[in-house]
């Protein structure tokens, strides 16, 4: 259900608090060819305020499809809590050695063999336009809220707390 009485301020809090601590997000480009494709990139620990940081590979089909079509969506999930996000924006493709370091982990070794110096590296920011979150009340208690309805034959009446966001 909506919740009219989150300020914009708020909202953001509520994105960032979802956001915080889920590690990988699926990030959706479409191709030249008009195809959506959805694939997971690393969720960077940075405070979310309408930017959404990336550290990909340049030859990667994501940067290829943003190089044609810059708008994605980017969702997140934590099925533990019961909380998901949804935000839509244009990505960037972005070279800025001060960002990358404000980013970079030891872990992208993995991905990268030379390091925070290879060549292939390509930072990406999405400036989000808007986002939607969904925040259910525990597992038990929306499972509780399910299970009733399907007995009942009654909708449900509080599977938690859902809002749109224009950013």
């Amino acid at each position: 259900m909506s919740d009219p009485s989150l300020s914009h301020e708020e909202s953001v809090k509520e994105i960032a608090k979802i956001i915080k601590g889920v590690k990988f997000a699926m990030v959706t480009t479409q191709n030249a060819e008009g195809h959506l494709h959805s694939r997971p990139l690393t969720t960077q620990e940075t405070d979310f305020s309408g930017d959404i940081w990336f550290i990909g590979s340049k030859d990667s089909g994501s940067v290829a499809d943003i190089k044609v079509h810059d708008r994605v969506n980017v969702s997140y999930s934590d099925t533990g809590k019961g909380t998901y996000v949804s935000v839509s924006g244009a990505a960037q493709l972005v070279e800025d050695r001060a960002k990358l370091e404000e980013l970079w982990s030891e872990m992208y070794k993995a991905y990268f063999a030379q390091g925070i110096d290879d060549p292939n590296i390509q930072l990406i920011r999405v400036d989000a336009s808007g986002a939607e979150f969904w925040e259910g009340n525990g597992k038990v208690r929306t499972l509780f809220q399910m299970a009733r309805a399907a007995v009942t034959g009654k909708p449900a009446t509080d599977m938690g707390k859902n809002e749109t966001v224009k950013l």
